[in-house]
């Protein structure tokens, strides 16, 4: 399951959506890599969630997690699986779309698309 807490625009230009992954079935979920998209730089094990993007609508523009001087993603690294029962935290940073944009929709690979209000 997918929970988002908040997608929020901040002064530096930024969008941070933080939420948490939950397995509540009774087995082990270790099929994590998907989330990572394409992601091949991060450590410690590549697995994160640096295949999440935003997509404006209005605008017409796809936004993918930003990455730091070292190629890495601003986002939650190093989920390798998620156990039974247990609860992951996870947060990913955008840059932010134009101030007039009041909703985007939120993709994490494996999961349905969610239309979410930015707040801030």
């Amino acid at each position: 399951m997918l929970t988002l807490n908040s997608v929020a625009r901040d002064s530096g230009g930024f969008v941070t959506v933080s939420g948490a992954l939950k397995n509540p079935g009774n087995a082990n979920f270790n099929h994590t890599s998907a989330w990572a998209g394409t992601e091949r730089d991060v450590l410690p094990s590549g697995d994160s969630v640096a295949g999440a993007t935003l997509v404006d609508k209005v605008g017409k523009k796809r936004y993918y997690v930003l990455r730091d001087t070292g190629g890495k993603c601003l986002c939650t690294m190093g989920i390798s699986s998620v156990e039974a029962g247990q609860t992951v935290p996870f947060f990913a940073q955008f840059p932010a779309p134009p101030a007039g944009t009041k909703d985007v929709d939120f993709q994490l690979p494996t999961f349905p698309t969610m239309t979410v209000p930015v707040s801030g």
